[in-house]
């Protein structure tokens, strides 16, 4: 009898763990919001956490800092314009200071948030919107269009705003027979999907006012679902089997007669918020009440949908906030991370990625949307599309201390002798061969075996040498380029809002 050993799946992401920060780095002392409705609570941007917390009359929420910790004081300033309870709180991310809240009181309120955070109750909004007859519950930016807002209230209709004016330019008042659970944009923001307590999944267009697609009963549960644009244009989906398990699904929108992949969770009765990172196709999925955070990687492989691993907590979670990639620390290979709230505290948890090798990790991250917008409120309504600009995450990546940073500093730095630039030039030269070379090298961080011979001792300290200063180069290199390429952008942004001045279109 023969046995075949299993294949293994490859993956970088194979073992990414969870680690909640030390009590010292956490929030305590926040009154976190017991608004009954599904929602995170919390919203986080690399600037600000915010959350919505309980207030005596009206509706608040709290923000502060994102390096803030220890205790929150009482007398602590919040955004407290609001005439009922807020439900959902949503940063924009095209500007780290604008953050949109909607309520109960039918309202949405938009606000500017001063840097280092309030330093006084703020009760006036730059833009209040008015367009619902009943508590409005769900808020969604444009991904990539300046100043665009959806809104999803619980009188069915689902609004598209121009946060600018203030003027509300798209109205879908017969799309949703019953209460909507979730709304998401997809890549470049020309469809929306939404399910609904009528158990469908609807795909869209909100500039024509037409649903493109639809499927009935996409889970069979009476139970609340949501439902999450992937960057390929799939769908994936939570929500309850008929037993009341909970489940996820992936969907290609080019056929919803079946899903792609169905998994089963459980048996637990807190609806599943999926977080989703299209840089690295992670889903994380939080359950309100869970004490555990499940990550999966979706790929083009049967069975599409990969369970990687489970973070698992004695606290139940209150809701969560997920942190934008620009805000997570590369130099610690960070890939995501989420702040839990907790009844009173806020607990921030990274997502991390192991690797021994100090350099930039580039396959772990790619270029991700940055916070210049591709298009401009007018130039989406008139029915363009755009991609999110991407930057690069090297620029916010600083080259850590020198593991022989005694050794360069007892010695003149090697560019400046004449003999060290000879050979760092030399190096630099040649870096085209070696660079792949030592990134495979530093991926895997294998030690490479070396001849020994008698007079290598000092050679191999001035190798070590030269290549630090050529890392460093290096890692100095990268962090430019990303700069130029945002400016680049920038440039012709600018470019093709003066050409559209030129023409008499403003």
């Amino acid at each position: 009898m023969s046995f075949r050993r299993g294949v293994v799946r490859q993956s970088k992401f194979r073992h990414v763990f969870a680690q909640a920060w030390k009590a010292e780095h956490c929030i305590d002392d926040v009154r976190v919001s017991r608004v009954t409705w599904d929602t995170q609570l919390c919203a986080v941007n690399p600037k600000f956490i915010a959350v919505i917390v309980e207030a005596g009359g009206g509706g608040s929420f709290l923000v502060v800092p994102i390096n803030k910790s220890g205790r929150i004081d009482q007398s602590c300033p919040t955004v407290c314009g609001h005439a009922a309870p807020v439900l959902d709180i949503q940063w924009s991310p095209h500007d780290d200071n604008i953050i949109a809240s909607a309520s109960e009181d039918c309202t949405v309120k938009v606000w500017q948030i001063p840097d280092g955070g309030l330093t006084s109750p703020m009760t006036e909004a730059i833009v209040t919107l008015e367009g619902h007859s009943k508590r409005v519950g769900i808020l969604a930016w444009h991904p990539t269009a300046f100043n665009i807002l959806l809104t999803a209230g619980c009188d069915n209709v689902v609004c598209v705003w121009n946060v600018g004016t203030g003027e509300l330019v798209y109205q879908l008042g017969d799309a949703h027979p019953d209460l909507i659970y979730s709304v998401s944009w997809n890549k470049d923001g020309s469809a929306v999907c939404t399910v609904c307590k009528d158990k469908a999944l609807r795909v869209i267009d909100p500039r024509r006012g037409t649903v493109l697609k639809v499927k009935e009963k996409v889970h069979d549960g009476t139970r609340p679902m949501r439902a999450v644009f992937l960057s390929d244009g799939k769908i994936l989906t939570t929500g309850f089997s008929r037993m009341s398990e909970r489940q996820m699904a992936l969907w290609d929108t080019k056929d919803l007669s079946e899903p792609m992949a169905v998994q089963e969770m459980d048996t637990s009765n807190g609806v599943l918020l999926p977080f989703y990172d299209p840089d690295t196709n992670m889903v994380y999925l939080c359950g309100k009440g869970d004490c555990t955070i499940r990550y999966f990687e979706v790929t083009d492989e049967s069975p599409y949908v990969h369970f990687l691993s489970l973070y698992s907590s004695k606290e139940p979670q209150r809701g969560a906030g997920f942190l934008s990639k620009r805000g997570v620390d590369v130099n610690k290979c960070e890939i995501a991370r989420f702040y839990k709230l907790h009844e009173r505290k806020v607990e921030p948890i990274s997502m991390t990625v192991p690797r021994k090798s100090d350099l930039f990790q580039g396959d772990l991250y790619p270029d991700t949307a940055g916070s210049e917008p591709a298009l401009l409120a007018d130039e989406w309504i008139a029915g363009q599309d755009a991609p999110p600009l991407l930057v690069s995450l090297s620029g916010g990546y600083s080259a850590p201390p020198s593991k022989h940073r005694d050794t360069l500093r007892g010695k003149p730095k090697l560019v400046s002798q004449d003999s060290g630039s000879g050979a760092v030039a030399t190096s630099a030269a040649n870096a085209a061969a070696p660079a792949s070379t030592s990134a495979k090298e530093t991926e895997e961080d294998v030690p490479q075996p070396r001849v020994a011979t008698r007079e290598t001792d000092g050679n191999t300290d001035r190798t070590k040498r030269e290549d630090d200063v050529l890392n460093e180069i290096l890692a100095e290199m990268k962090a430019l380029r990303a700069v130029v390429l945002a400016q680049s952008q920038r440039i012709e942004l600018l470019e093709r809002q003066l050409a559209r001045i030129e023409d008499g279109d403003v």
